[in-house]
């Protein structure tokens, strides 16, 4: 059953991709993509249930063969099912599902339809490579695969110069990210002999202290291998610094932007600093420096989302700042707590992505909010969807009592950031509630923006604008169910009483590490702040946008230079050009020019081939075509022979 949920999307990609036009077209492709990955979700409950609720006994791990063996380089090619798996297979079929089955709709005057759904299973498939490897490299292979799946994706359009830039770019960015995730994998093997996930976990209580030698510095190693890691993550999970891909992917098909960009790949860094829980419990440097880049980006996302007037990077940048929560629990060993927002944010984050979609879909393919406005009568299923997914992101709730799945998993992040009881938690705690604010403000400020207010669209738009058709707001409705009851039905499992159980082996925490117990011991305040927080960013947001832009038009007057340093995303696109691009570009074309144009061909091909027709023509010069010009020089050749022939006779 777990080798079916792993490869049913795979056989799916390969049906879909290369056999759709022998078999039906369209239809073909849309049933056996829907069809296969809906089977695997289904199937992923079934182990999510028997993992998550069943005893020790209910791990394993599913040797498929031996995949290399190269002296003491051995692995097999593995399917480690644990909790941690268990919960990241429901969160990658069930969005995945859905995703597919709503492109059904959106898609649907697409002519590349077959390729297009080829590729959300194949991302699907290589995604669940990731998720349930059992050793290091067999994870490198499918985080190396979500990424050029993500790069077909993003770049679907590829009519669109726009798209392509961006498929480029998210690969690049991420290539540095994965330059840092291989050297880790490097180091794990030269300090524990291994790649497998349990050989190097039972080795590590042993190793702590151990250093090795790396860019000409002794350093403590497993340190060394957690920030290597980490630096992997970052990428993919578009961590401050290595961020800069995401707005842009969005670029791609909306439902891309959920699939990719809110349940799956952006969480594959997540995963793996979850997973390798057991190397990071015995560097407290390396736990610090996940705090502080968390706390970091998700605080800077959330400044950038106030400013942003396109809906899917409004969306984009929230995604941004809620991994920057997570990511800060992990810091503080509140590793549940990561893997708890996670899987909420999977459903309101795509809720929040397709009901763009279908706002984007009913406005003829709009996706600036200021030629939006005005439209929440005409498609109010949307709007209602879109008002449950931004209570969630929001964390709206009553402390104690109940609340949207937001707001029970994101309350326990902070909860544990104060927890830590240390600088760096506290540093986590401060900047999470403001992010927090400007969360709910954001969130606001697009529902106002899009949905009230006076209509800005064309008349011709305004007269074309209905809901969308069931196959797209199904796939909403379910969301939007997980949206609402995520948080209180998976609490008691994942951070509740029953934590302990659920989570066995699957995730370490020392016993000195004490944030998550002590977030259960929080005062009231700190249980309420970020409610409150969240309250003043919606009153806000009202306060500016509820009659129309002007009033947000004049704020971005008055603050200058505070809102163009948002709109334009902190510079960091600006500060990349000039100090990578430009001089990358500057220094490739000396190559080109220089070095291979007057150097290498110079001396080379065009050196020779230069050389070969000067000699030519030169000789050439000799065959002038008049008999007493060869007899002139055959009388020279005769001198110059008897010449020779004297001077060797003396």
């Amino acid at each position: 059953m777990e080798a079916a949920i792993v490869f049913l999307p795979l056989l799916a990609a390969i049906l879909a991709g290369f056999f759709s036009r022998f078999l039906g077209g369209d239809r073909f492709a849309n049933l056996v993509t829907c069809s296969f990955v809906s089977l695997a979700a289904i199937l992923s409950w079934v182990v999510f249930f028997q993992v998550g609720l069943g005893g020790p006994e209910a791990d394993k791990t599913i040797t498929l063969f031996r995949w290399v063996a190269s002296g003491d380089f051995v692995f097999d090619w593995a399917l480690r099912i644990d909790t941690l798996t268990a919960v990241m297979l429901i969160v990658v079929t069930t969005v995945s599902a859905l995703v597919h089955i709503y492109s059904i709709g959106y898609m649907a005057h697409d002519p590349a339809k077959p390729r297009f759904m080829a590729y959300l299973s194949l991302f699907t498939f290589m995604m669940l490579m990731l998720v349930t490897a059992d050793n290091l490299v067999q994870m490198f292979f499918g985080w190396e695969g979500v990424g050029l799946a993500s790069y077909l994706l993003i770049g679907f359009w590829y009519q669109r110069p726009s798209a392509n830039a961006a498929a480029i770019k998210a690969f690049l960015v991420n290539r540095v990210g994965d330059f840092g995730y291989g050297l880790g994998i490097f180091a794990a093997f030269v300090v524990f002999g291994t790649v497998e996930l349990d050989a190097i976990f039972d080795q590590v209580p042993n190793m702590v202290g151990t250093t090795i030698h790396f860019l000409g510095l002794e350093l403590d190693a497993i340190t060394t291998i957690s920030l290597l890691l980490f630096m992997g993550a970052m990428g993919k999970s578009a961590q401050l610094g290595l961020h800069t891909w995401l707005p842009d992917a969005m670029e791609g098909p909306t439902p891309v932007s959920a699939l990719i960009h809110a349940a799956t790949m952006v969480t594959a860094g997540v995963f793996l600093m979850v997973r390798m829980s057991p190397l990071l419990e015995y560097s407290d440097l390396a736990l610090a420096i996940v705090t502080f880049v968390g706390a970091t980006t998700a605080f800077f996302a959330a400044t950038v989302g106030l400013t942003q007037n396109d809906i899917k990077r409004v969306i984009a940048y929230s995604t941004c700042s809620q991994l920057g929560y997570m990511f800060f629990a992990v810091g503080v060993s509140a590793y549940p707590a990561a893997m708890f927002h996670l899987t909420t944010h999977a459903f309101f984050k795509a809720l929040l992505f397709l009901g763009a979609g279908s706002v984007i879909h009913a406005m003829s393919d709009e996706q600036d909010m200021r030629r939006m406005g005005g439209i929440a009568k005409q498609i109010k299923f949307t709007y209602v969807m879109m008002w449950i997914g931004s209570l969630s992101l929001a964390g709206i709730g009553i402390p104690g009592v109940i609340g949207f799945a937001g707001f029970h998993s994101k309350d326990m992040v902070l909860e544990a950031a104060w927890g830590a009881h240390s600088a760096i938690g506290n540093y986590a705690f401060w900047l999470g509630l403001l992010a927090a604010l400007m969360t709910a403000f954001y969130s606001w400020r697009l529902l106002l923006m899009t949905f009230h207010g006076p209509a800005r669209a064309d008349e011709k738009t305004m007269a074309h604008i209905h809901e969308s058709p069931l196959v797209m707001t199904i796939p909403l409705a379910i969301l939007a169910v997980g949206a609402v009851i995520s948080g209180f039905a998976l609490y008691p499992w994942f951070v509740g009483d029953g934590m302990a159980g659920f989570w066995r082996d699957s995730i370490l925490i020392l016993p000195e590490h004490t944030a998550l117990e002590n977030a259960h011991h929080a005062p009231y305040w700190v249980k309420a702040a970020p409610l409150g927080f969240g309250l003043v960013g919606i009153a806000l947001a009202y306060a500016i946008y509820a009659r129309g832009l002007e009033r947000g038009r004049w704020w971005g007057e008055y603050l200058g230079p505070f809102y163009r340093f948002s709109l334009n995303k902190w510079y960091f696109d600006e500060l990349y050009d000039f100090l990578f691009v430009r001089p990358c570009m500057r220094l490739g074309r000396l190559l080109w020019k220089q070095g291979d144009g007057r150097v290498i061909d110079g001396f080379g091909p065009d050196g020779v081939a230069s050389t070969s027709r000067r000699v030519a023509k030169g000789i050439s010069l000799l065959q002038t075509g008049y008999v007493y010009h060869y007899a002139f020089a055959m009388l020279i050749g005769v001198v110059l022979l008897v010449s020779f022939y004297m001077v060797l006779g003396q």
